[in-house]
């Protein structure tokens, strides 16, 4: 079937909040030396598209300016290793709230066995996140403990899941009850309510006085220094958002008596060759366990593409959890 001149994309015309979102008709991208060109599906909404929709996180150089991350659909322009009419999911470089996107070979997987390619799309973004920053970065291994704050979002989901596929002992850190049993339900061993409990000093209690082996922040500030009294001796803190506040006191004496790591990295800016590495580790150690049908699937809340306003509107919720999935044909599922 050939491919149409122009598609349906959301377009924000200046930084701002929700409204800005419109939908627009736009060309469809061509695809570069070594890119595919996916017929979208889905396309999952993110912290950073809310940033960038807001002017707070601009895309890097040669990107596309339009909003969106990852994608699940189908090859429409094959590269590489990929066929005309592969089913795949996508970490995009921008240009995923669109009816078709165009992404490196490298950074596309096979949609998961048992897997709809409306659920797929919640993938890509935040499982090779959390294998960049957690699994590659600092070295999780069977056995380790892992506090991951902020456990309810779409990172710590994945990085619950992703702990247990690899034998690592997820403690997941929540606001509320409902957050709690999501948490539970999705394999994390024990929550731990920040609200009401004083976070290092449960969570050494959880794991008999020694502290925790990694801690997931999302938050910063002093939750960060809080996460720092969490950790065992040479514990790391991987830092993948500074959703709380961008500064933090922490104890060095601590840093250094406890021989502790804290690292920070963000996805986006990465080289196509990380993001590629990051891609074949995930296929080689991750993948294959997404096929089992045992696995649950996170909590997913799905919207048309023109409504894609609404959809930001949803994610910036205090009460959201899981995550958010704009649809480019929605008919067969129900909508928020």
């Amino acid at each position: 079937m050939p491919l149409p001149a122009e598609m349906s994309a959301i377009v924000a015309a200046h930084p701002g909040g929700p409204e800005v979102l419109a939908p627009a008709r736009v060309p469809v991208p061509e695809p570069g030396p070594g890119e595919v060109l996916i017929r979208v599906v889905a396309a999952g909404i993110n912290a950073p598209d809310l940033a960038q929709r807001a002017g707070l996180y601009p895309p890097p150089e040669g990107a596309s300016p339009l909003l969106g991350l990852e994608v699940s659909g189908e090859i429409a322009i094959a590269a590489g290793a990929w066929k005309l009419g592969d089913r795949v999911v996508a970490l995009c470089n921008g240009g995923g709230y669109a009816e078709y996107v165009a992404v490196p070979a490298g950074q596309v997987l096979p949609a998961p066995d048992n897997w709809s390619l409306e659920d797929a799309a919640a993938l890509p973004e935040t499982w090779f996140t959390v294998t960049q920053t957690l699994v590659m970065r600092s070295g999780l291994k069977p056995g380790m403990s892992v506090l991951i704050t902020g456990a309810a979002g779409g990172i710590g989901g994945a990085a619950i899941q992703i702990c247990r596929i690899l034998g690592a002992d997820p403690i997941a850190v929540v606001s509320s009850a409902e957050k709690a049993d999501y948490a539970l339900s999705l394999g994390a061993r024990a929550v731990i309510r920040h609200d009401r409990e004083a976070v290092a000093m449960r969570a050494r209690e959880l794991t008999a006085g020694r502290g925790v082996d990694r801690v997931v922040d999302m938050v910063g500030g002093e939750v960060t220094r809080h996460n720092i009294d969490a950790l065992a001796r040479f514990g790391h803190l991987v830092l993948v958002a500074t959703l709380g506040d961008r500064n933090a006191e922490l104890p060095l004496n601590k840093l250094v008596g406890n021989q502790l790591t804290v690292s920070g990295s963000t996805l986006r800016p990465q080289t196509p060759e990380t993001k590629t590495a990051i891609a074949a580790h995930l296929r080689r150690h991750i993948w294959p366990a997404l096929g089992d049908r045992a696995l649950p699937h996170p909590k997913i809340r799905y919207f048309a593409l023109a409504q894609a306003a609404d959809a930001h509107r949803a994610v910036a919720e205090r009460s959201h959890f899981g995550k958010v999935v704009l649809l480019t044909a929605p008919a067969a599922h129900a909508l928020a």
